[in-house]
């Protein structure tokens, strides 16, 4: 009796998998190039599309990474975003990449997060060598964002209470106003 119902149950999912069909759509339609003019263009993303006949190689490229930065400045590095904006092309596949360059001696990306990437944590790079240095790293969006704690903890507009950030920081409040003016050309 177990074997016949065992061949029945097996008879109904063989008839069954015959009216069941799943794939993917076809990889040639599944982009979509940014474009600024909403004229004639299809809202995907954030961003206008263009008509997928129009696409050419341009749109899937960039050239620049291959060139070193400036990194004179106050924290010795500069960090080049690769993303819908530098390559329409990447609208719709969720991926962008950054070359960071370094200067000797600490060169440092400081503390930051990415608001729009699934990177979700706080973190920070730097350089302690004696030569320059660069990293490439890739990320989970198409438009991760950026958001440097530092300048957001103390550059804000309007600025945070210092009193608030006293306590948060354990530092003495002179400490957390001097911070705060250091950061005060962001605001203006």
């Amino acid at each position: 009796m177990k074997t016949a119902h065992f061949i029945l149950v097996f008879c109904l999912l063989a008839l069954a998998s015959l009216f069941a069909y799943a794939s993917d759509p076809s990889p040639l339609q599944d982009f979509c190039v940014a474009i600024n003019d909403p004229k004639d263009a299809v809202f995907v993303n954030g961003k206008f599309c263009k008509d997928p006949k129009l696409a050419n190689a341009e749109d899937f490229f960039y050239s620049g990474l291959n060139i070193p930065r400036n990194t004179s400045n106050p924290v010795g590095s500069t960090v080049t975003p690769v993303n819908v904006a530098q390559i329409p092309g990447l609208n719709t596949l969720g991926i962008s990449i950054v070359r960071i360059d370094y200067a000797p001696y600490g060169g440092l990306n400081p503390p930051h997060t990415h608001p729009r990437a699934t990177e979700g944590l706080i973190h920070f790079q730097f350089n302690i060598g004696n030569t320059k240095a660069v990293a490439f790293a890739g990320l989970s969006s198409q438009n991760p964002g950026v958001i440097t704690i530092a300048n957001a903890v103390f550059g804000s507009n309007p600025p945070i209470n210092p009193d608030v950030l006293t306590k948060a920081f354990q530092l003495d409040k002179n400490i957390v106003t001097y911070l705060q003016s250091k950061f005060w050309w962001d605001n203006n």
